[in-house]
């Protein structure tokens, strides 16, 4: 009798198994593992978003959206940006909070890492700031500080901070002026800027109507004030991963 109610446990626990592998999990259970960024990397979640793009966007915005990205790629702001080896050009920019804060000052307390995003209106710049975000206690320990620069408005950047409740500077960079001592902006074609004025409302988030954006670009500047990485890349879907940045740190302080 004993051994019967056993092998009966044992059955139920195998059906059970089968029912909770990866392929018969709820779409509940999927959405939340997807959420457990602990299980995936940045780029893995960036490769996510732009499969979901690809499945559900209409054919006319990918054609436009890919000619976007064949603009930037040609137009040769990649190779024109301050990259490693080249001195990086001092700041001084207002907070979220309206202070003013410059690169000088935190160069003086160690290394920087210098990132840019579009805006928060941009779902991969939204992706790229929880990682770094969670990624933050780690470039923190090896003596850096994490700047991200936008070119919304204070406003918006304070809503953006405040959504992902970040833990670094949000600093608004309004006209693009430092990206563009940095050589990292460039103008959006005419379809693409429409279409993010329609979808997004770009003009009202930035305060202008020049229809520029900075690439996503990361830098690491040491505190001589000389940048020691650059991850520059024409396609804005593609990001420095986080963890790369802190490997990158550890190797600068040997």
């Amino acid at each position: 009798m004993e051994k019967m109610k056993s092998l009966l446990l044992c059955m139920l626990v195998l059906a059970s198994a089968c029912n909770t592998k990866p392929g018969n999990r709820s779409t509940k259970e999927k959405e939340n593992a997807m959420k457990d960024k602990s299980i995936i990397t940045q780029t893995e979640a960036l490769m996510g978003r732009k499969s979901d793009f690809e499945k559900s966007a209409d054919e006319k915005i990918k054609k436009i959206y890919g000619e976007g990205l064949m603009a930037v790629a040609q137009s040769g702001v990649v190779e024109a940006a301050k990259n490693v080896g080249d001195k990086a050009p001092d700041f001084t920019l207002k907070n979220a909070t309206g202070e003013e804060v410059s690169l000088q000052d935190y160069l003086a307390k160690g290394p920087v890492v210098l990132v840019w995003y579009r805006g928060g209106w941009c779902p991969y710049c939204n992706i790229n700031l929880r990682f770094l975000q969670d990624e933050l206690p780690n470039i923190k320990a090896q003596g850096a500080t994490l700047i991200a620069l936008t070119p919304e408005l204070p406003d918006q950047s304070i809503s953006t901070s405040e959504k992902h409740q970040l833990d670094f500077e949000v600093l608004s960079d309004v006209g693009n002026h430092v990206a563009r001592e940095y050589g990292v902006v460039y103008k959006l074609t005419d379809e693409v800027a429409r279409i993010y004025n329609e979808k997004f409302d770009l003009n009202s988030y930035n305060g202008d109507t020049s229809n520029e954006l900075p690439l996503a670009a990361t830098y690491i500047i040491n505190s001589d004030g000389v940048i020691e990485y650059a991850f520059l890349d024409a396609d804005y879907r593609n990001r420095a991963e986080p963890t790369e940045i802190t490997a990158f740190l550890k190797k600068m302080k040997r």
